[in-house]
């Protein structure tokens, strides 16, 4: 049985997931399995997830997935170029995927695919340098360089969806065939929801205000009822732990981060901002500038937290890591056992057979999950990591 591949962060799953899964599957048909990579508790825009990867999980799995990958933590709290890489390295790695299906403004996959040579050009390298030399941001710079290579093709880069697709096309390069399913209702992170479709961001709004009646439109009876039952996260629950972790920081500390700017002096900005800032939004606004962005300046400040370096993260995934799946997703499993390039883990007491490399990635997702505990008004306990089986 081949495969579609989807990488996501379902946070929380919404019509607007379900939606894009229904579709995809309408493309390649029923014979094919869906198998999604999905970050854990961690997530992209440098905060805990709304709830925890198990529950998102059995949420995906009802809204049509077939099987849950875990997208490691060293990617999935990276920029989109190497959230991109992660999740594609995952899908290529089950040795079943041969298509990646994601959401996108425009529906365009072949210009989307145009736009993503660009980027493999001597020509986009050089532009590139000349805009960053003008102390504007890498994504601004990146903007403006395939603009100039790409003319108004270059303008679908503006749409957050368009933007990733394009790393997922880069990463995936001649190995995978693209859909780009185009998006329906609400634009990214919009606060305004139209009829049959919400964002994510408003979503987590409203959970986190605990207004369950107002997301019923959006999300499923059985997902509210499950996301209840977890509990919800929120990032004000470790504030000032983080602060204090960001107060005892050098300016070496700080270097040591993945992608840190030490070349440009970042390491000195943040040092300052965390010895004054009375709150992490303080925090992000004094070490933020038009060359750093607020999403780059979270996810240091994330990475600070969980106490983890640029040596933390490795060139690729170390194994497979399965957090659900259903029926067809089970005989999924049974082939991805012959198919894999990677160590299939379905039991966290399996991760004691496998390469120090990657012990010590499920080590980390393990410091990761201990202190995601600490993100709820009640906290969890340590090392549900070690016991926690995959969702059926």
């Amino acid at each position: 049985m081949k495969a579609v591949g989807i990488i996501a962060e379902y946070n929380p799953f919404h019509t607007g997931h379900a939606y894009h899964i229904a579709a995809t599957r309408q493309q390649v048909g029923e014979s094919k399995g869906i198998i999604c990579v999905m970050s854990g508790n961690w997530v992209q825009r440098g905060e805990c997830a709304v709830t925890d990867k198990w529950t998102r999980t059995s949420m995906a799995l009802r809204g049509g997935a077939d099987l849950v990958l875990e997208l490691p933590l060293p990617w999935a709290i990276s920029s989109a170029e190497r959230f991109a890489q992660g999740g594609v390295a995952t899908l290529k790695a089950t040795g079943v995927v041969d298509t990646i299906s994601f959401g996108s403004e425009s529906g365009k996959a072949e210009e989307l695919c145009k736009i993503a040579q660009v980027f493999e050009t001597p020509s986009f390298e050089n532009t590139l340098k000349e805009k960053l030399g003008k102390g504007i941001s890498f994504a601004a710079a990146r903007q403006e360089a395939v603009l100039k290579l790409a003319g108004s093709m270059g303008k679908l880069l503006l749409g957050p969806n368009d933007n990733l697709g394009v790393e997922y096309i880069r990463a995936a390069g001649k190995e995978l065939a693209a859909i780009a399913i185009p998006r329906q209702g609400t634009a990214h992170d919009s606060a305004c929801p139209t009829e049959g479709f919400a964002s994510a961001s408003h979503l987590r709004r409203l959970a986190r205000e605990q207004r369950w009646e107002a997301m019923s439109s959006w999300v499923e009876q059985e997902d509210l009822r499950s996301l209840k039952d977890a509990g919800v996260s929120d990032m004000s629950y470790v504030e000032r732990a983080m602060l204090a972790r960001l107060r005892q920081m050098d300016e070496q500390d700080f270097a040591a981060l993945p992608d840190s700017g030490s070349a440009e002096g970042l390491p000195t900005r943040l040092m300052r901002a965390a010895k004054t800032a009375g709150s992490l939004e303080e925090f992000y606004t004094q070490a933020k500038t038009k060359r750093y962005a607020h999403s780059r300046i979270r996810r240091l400040a994330l990475w600070a937290f969980l106490n983890m370096t640029e040596t933390d993260r490795p060139q690729k995934p170390s194994y497979l890591r399965v957090l659900g799946f259903n029926a067809r997703g089970r005989e999924l499993l049974k082939e991805l056992k012959t198919a894999a390039a990677l160590p299939v883990l379905t039991k966290p007491a399996h991760i004691k057979e496998l390469p120090a490399e990657a012990r010590q990635l499920f080590a980390l997702e393990c410091r990761a999950t201990d202190l995601f505990g600490l993100c709820f008004e009640a906290s969890k306990p340590a090392g549900l990591e070690l016991i926690t089986t995959p969702i059926f």
